[in-house]
C-alpha cells in the first residue's frame, strides 16, 4: 500500500480563498466550512462514509453568490484528491455504488482514468429545486468541477425523485459518491504497478 496518500491546498483567486487538507486512508474525521450549509453537511457525509479525512477552509463572495464558492470548493477537493493519489500505483480504480433515501435511489458509477468526464441521469428535470439558497444546478456543477480536476469519469444516475426534496436527494448521492471514491482508491495488493495497459494514469 502506498503510505501517506495525503494533500494540502490552498487557491486563492479575486473571488475565493480555499484550503482543503485530504487524508485518503482516514477515519472519515472532518471539519468544514464552505459557508454554504447544505454544501457543508453533504461533504460531513462524503467524508464519514468514505473514510476520508477531511478538512476545508472556504471565504468567498458568498453576499454576491454562491456559484464561485460552490464551484471552487469542487475544484480545489478534486486536485486535493488528485495530488494525493500520486502515480496511482495498485489502485482498484473503478468504484460503484447504489445508496437509497426514503424512494429515492442513486447510483454512482467511476473510474479513476485520467480522463474527466461527468454524466447526470435523472428521471425528470430536477433543475427548479432548491434549498437554502443551494439549488440542484449548484449540486452539479459542483461534481462536474470535482469529476473535471481529480480527472474521472464520473456518472450519476438518480431515480424515483418525484415530490422529494433537495436533500433527500442529495444526501444519497453524496453517499454513493463516498462509497464509490473510496473502493475506487482502495489498492488491491495483486496490483504492482498503474491498473491500465498503458501503464500511465494521468
Amino acid at each position: 500500500m502506498q503510505k501517506n496518500r495525503v494533500s494540502n491546498i490552498a487557491r486563492k483567486t479575486k473571488e475565493t480563498n480555499i484550503f482543503v487538507k485530504l487524508n485518503i486512508d482516514g477515519k472519515g474525521k472532518n471539519k468544514i466550512n464552505t459557508g454554504i450549509g447544505l454544501l457543508n453537511h453533504m461533504l460531513e457525509l462524503f467524508s464519514f462514509f468514505g473514510f476520508f479525512d477531511l478538512e476545508i477552509k472556504a471565504i468567498g463572495d458568498l453576499n454576491v453568490d454562491l456559484h464561485h464558492t460552490n464551484e471552487d470548493v469542487g475544484i480545489v477537493l478534486g486536485q486535493a484528491f488528485k495530488r494525493a493519489l500520486k502515480d496511482k500505483k495498485g489502485i482498484k480504480r473503478f468504484g460503484f455504488a447504489s445508496v437509497p433515501m426514503e424512494d429515492v435511489l442513486a447510483t454512482v458509477v467511476l473510474d479513476i482514468s485520467g480522463r474527466a468526464h461527468f454524466k447526470l441521469k435523472t428521471d425528470q428535470n430536477l433543475s427548479d429545486k432548491k434549498e437554502e439558497n443551494y439549488s440542484f444546478l449548484d449540486a452539479q456543477h459542483f461534481f462536474e468541477s470535482f469529476a473535471k480536476n481529480l480527472g474521472i469519469n464520473l456518472i450519476i444516475i438518480l431515480e424515483n425523485t418525484n415530490q422529494a426534496s433537495l436533500h433527500t436527494i442529495l444526501e444519497p448521492v453524496f453517499k454513493a459518491l463516498a462509497i464509490a471514491l473510496d473502493n475506487a482508491t482502495g489498492i488491491d495488493k495483486r496490483r504492482k504497478g498503474v491498473p491500465s495497459t498503458k501503464g500511465i494514469i494521468d
